[in-house]
């Protein structure tokens, strides 16, 4: 494999989540059409893919990852022809574009789903994962929990067996043991391919074997459900069913990019997934860099509900790691944000008194490190986590059984709502502020998720300040785009934790990104050159300076030197 420079290695990814990015038409949700309106301010920012969530026909449990039909336009979103345009528009822009591809299961009301229900003589009923009950039929398969929330079984309507649904229960899982499910998948993702797609976001790749005879979680009390993620993530074959379909894929389309979502994987089962010969994806992203402070945690709740902050020591720590090991192929995904974690700037920057530094900082800090940077619509922005005040305006199902689990062991519904405004994933989804009219330039009518409207905070008032956090998010990506910070070495420097410093190296240049991540001000000393050269600032934020070989910084202050040696 090598260090040989692969085509992608050069992408900057812009994650459009499409119901909250423009609606076109005044019925308060985004729409493929706001999509084309904006691709001149997408391309002006400078990346080179958008990566947009689902826009597949859906009932919405689970705002589109319950697809109904993978060949169809939601009309929510628009229509084929405005799909077509905006992949065409796109590539004139020298854009690519990705969709989500949802390959662990289907909406329950999904052709296939349907047919399934019909019985176990149905050509479908092999399309979906099945069981009998324990006790005659009387109990559960297993004690098996699903991830939001209750067992993952549920049964069937008109029979008596229990479909298994890792997800809600209006999102059987597929079968991917069936070879027919198999190559109905990749004829789905042919039929995008065809219409000039680039590639896919694999949505819970991981997950498609689960462990033969469905064990029982041990340890369990009777009647108890817990979560079995070694049951149900990680398994042997899913490499094998990657590359059956990563492999398919690139007969036909060489380029394809693949970049799968291995929430839980390790760094050593994300390299086997982005190793061409074993597993296929291009890169993974993982949720595992983000070490949190879980001292401060109730164990009896959800832990991704509640408040905390990031430890910078294992976050260090964590990082170096998928550096190291993922060096050959490109390095790592780079990101901060997506749509199922809360805005960057409220979730581990400062969205008050030091907003702008914060998010300048934690930018530079994690996309000049070697890989792919993956940027949120808004974050560009400092958008902070969408304020919502009642429970009813959370729509995550997760969010509504952490609010009724807190309310039962007594907490107050101010500090509940607190913990879900800081953590939920609803918090990311509003609206994108494109200026400060009443919905912020989103639409004419109020968003479907929600909207802060800030007169400092959006696209029209951060073109017209040169010193905005849109002016600096363009700049770091200009330098992320030079061969230093894609194909050079990267070295993490130790450092106290309250610094992140690393160096990236090629030949005889140096790139040196020190940034402070506290609210306090720092000072930090340089190494004096050594040999012959000269040191040049490439970009700092707000309040910096160099004093000699002492560098101070502002409250999250960041400066990137560039060193180039004559010998």
């Amino acid at each position: 494999m090598g260090n040989v420079r692969e085509w992608w290695h050069g992408l900057i990814v812009y994650q459009v989540y499409p119901m909250s990015f423009q609606d076109s038409n005044g019925d308060g949700v985004g729409d493929v059409r706001g999509v084309i309106n904006r691709l001149d301010y997408i391309q002006n920012l400078g990346v080179n893919m958008i990566w947009l969530n689902p826009i597949f026909k859906s009932p919405k449990v689970d705002n589109g990852y319950d697809i109904s039909d993978f060949l169809e336009i939601d009309p929510i979103f628009g229509t084929m022809a405005e799909v077509d345009e905006l992949i065409l528009e796109a590539h004139k822009r020298g854009i690519k574009v990705i969709f989500d591809f949802v390959m662990n299961h289907t909406s329950d009301q999904h052709p296939w789903f349907q047919e399934a229900l019909k019985g176990k003589g149905n050509p479908y009923r092999d399309y979906y994962i099945w069981a009998d009950g324990k006790n005659g039929g009387k109990d559960l398969p297993n004690n098996w929990e699903s991830f939001f929330t209750g067992t993952v079984w549920e049964r069937e309507p008109f029979g008596d067996q229990y479909y298994f649904h890792l997800f809600a229960k209006e999102m059987p899982d597929l079968n991917w043991d069936n070879p027919e499910v198999r190559r109905a998948m990749v004829d789905i993702a042919f039929f995008w391919l065809d219409k000039g797609v680039d590639g896919f976001r694999l949505d819970a790749f991981i997950h498609l074997q689960k462990e033969e005879g469905f064990p029982d979680v041990e340890g369990l009390d009777e009647g108890e459900i817990g979560l079995a993620e070694n049951y149900y993530a990680n398994l042997p074959k899913i490499n094998e069913y990657m590359k059956f379909f990563t492999s398919t894929l690139r007969e036909r389309y060489p380029d394809t990019f693949i970049v799968g979502e291995a929430a839980s994987a390790t760094v050593d089962l994300a390299r086997s997934y982005t190793d061409p010969v074993v597993g296929g994806c291009d890169t993974v992203i993982t949720f595992r860099y983000f070490t949190m402070d879980e001292k401060s945690k109730d164990p009896r709740l959800s832990q991704n509900m509640q408040k905390t902050k990031l430890l910078y020591g294992a976050f260090k720590k964590n990082l170096q790691e998928w550096q190291k090991v993922m060096a050959d192929v490109g390095g790592p995904t780079l990101y901060w944000n997506n749509h199922d974690m809360a805005r960057v700037v409220s979730r581990i920057g400062d969205d008050t008194v030091h907003r702008d530094n914060s998010a300048k900082m934690l930018a530079t800090l994690m996309y000049l490190q070697k890989g792919i940077p993956f940027i949120l619509n808004g974050e560009e922005l400092g958008m902070k986590n969408l304020y919502l005040n009642d429970i009813k305006d959370f729509k995550s199902p997760e969010a509504q059984t952490f609010y009724k689990n807190a309310l039962a062991l007594g907490y107050s519904e101010e500090s509940v709502l607190y913990n879900l405004r800081e953590s939920s994933k609803d918090a990311s989804r509003g609206a994108m502020q494109w200026d400060q009219s009443a919905f912020a330039g989103f639409s004419t009518v109020p968003p479907w998720s929600g909207v802060n409207v800030e007169a400092d905070y959006n696209v029209a008032a951060e073109e017209a300040n040169p010193g905005s956090i849109l002016h600096f998010y363009r700049k770091v990506l200009d330098l992320k785009k030079t061969d230093l910070f894609v194909e050079g070495d990267y070295h993490l420097w130790d450092t106290h934790d309250d610094f992140y410093v690393y160096e990236r190296v090629m030949d005889k240049q140096v790139g040196l990104v020190i940034c402070n991540v506290t609210d306090q001000p720092k000072e930090f000393v340089l190494h004096p050159l050594e040999h012959h050269g000269y040191r040049q600032i490439l970009l700092q934020n707000e309040g910096n300076w160099l004093e000699g070989e002492t560098l101070h910084l502002a409250p999250y202050g960041v400066a990137v030197f560039q060193t180039v040696y004559n010998s």
